[in-house]
């Protein structure tokens, strides 16, 4: 399948940022199962490429000049493979370099419990999609209701959340079973509006296959052809699209937009209105 995709972030701040430097994980991962057929990426200052520790394309943006806003664009078209089984090995990194914890995948007694009861210490691929169902079904998808701070314990006890928050729930058992598992970002295609944005889903290490098998939580089933799979890591922060520091600019504002289709006519057409919404030249 080949999926269209423009991806718009645009920072505002109240005052000027004098500098500011941004890690963009925004270009799909080299690897099986996708291969790109054009990709662009517009931003203003500087920028230079090079892989990070998890095998991700990764760009550091740097604006040495007073600033009151980053807009970033990246758009282009992959194509992705249908394959629900798992993925070799890159190489890398170890799979056990995903087994430890972090602070936003750590468990309580309340988590611990519910990974052993849905969870198993040498899943197959249906004991994963078992698993992550039983997390999908205990946690509603409710936009708003979480942060990029909060923990799985947190999103836990809290009963909702959204994909991201999906991702670290099941990363966190995974981990309490000692099965590693690790943080997918990306781009999923949906005819759902309420998902059409960045997607967050996990891979988890099956060891009879020798292989990652990527598993969509939030839609409660295992990734392919409909995914494109931008960066991996050990819980967000590894794999967030853009991150970065600055100095000054006060309070900031984040407006983004994702438009994933698969089909050329019909990506045009809405890129055309988006241009049209936000007015923004081409």
């Amino acid at each position: 399948m080949q999926l269209h995709i423009r991806h718009e972030t645009h920072y505002r701040y109240d005052a000027p940022v004098k500098h500011s430097v941004q890690n963009l994980r925004l270009t799909p991962r080299p690897e099986a199962g996708q291969r790109i057929v054009s990709w662009n990426i517009q931003a203003p200052g500087r920028q230079t490429q090079q892989l990070d520790a998890h095998g991700n394309v990764m760009h550091l943006l740097t604006l040495d000049q007073p600033h009151e806003e980053i807009r970033i664009v990246v758009s282009g078209v992959v194509e992705t493979a249908k394959n629900a089984s798992a993925m070799a090995e890159e190489g890398r990194l170890s799979p056990l370099a995903y087994v430890p914890e972090t602070p936003l995948t750590r468990v309580d007694d309340a988590l611990r419990a519910f990974a052993r009861e849905h969870g198993s210490p040498d899943p197959d691929p249906d004991a994963v999609l078992r698993l992550a169902t039983a997390v999908r079904d205990r946690l509603a998808y409710t936009p708003g209701a979480t942060s990029v701070a909060d923990t799985a314990v947190h999103v836990f006890a809290l009963g909702r959340g959204v994909c991201q928050d999906h991702a670290h729930v099941m990363i966190a058992c995974c981990r309490a079973l000692h099965v590693p598992a690790r943080y997918v970002s990306g781009y999923v295609l949906t005819d759902d509006v309420g998902h059409v944005a960045s997607h967050a889903w996990v891979d988890v290490w099956l060891e009879r296959e020798r292989g990652w098998l990527g598993i969509d939580v939030t839609n409660r089933r295992a990734a392919g052809d409909h995914h494109c799979r931008l960066a991996v890591g050990r819980d967000y922060l590894d794999a967030c699209p853009v991150r970065g520091v600055r100095r000054g600019g006060g309070a900031e504002t984040l407006h983004a937009l994702v438009l994933v289709s698969d089909d050329a006519e019909v990506h045009r057409a809405k890129t055309r209105r988006q241009r049209a919404r936000t007015a923004v030249p081409p």
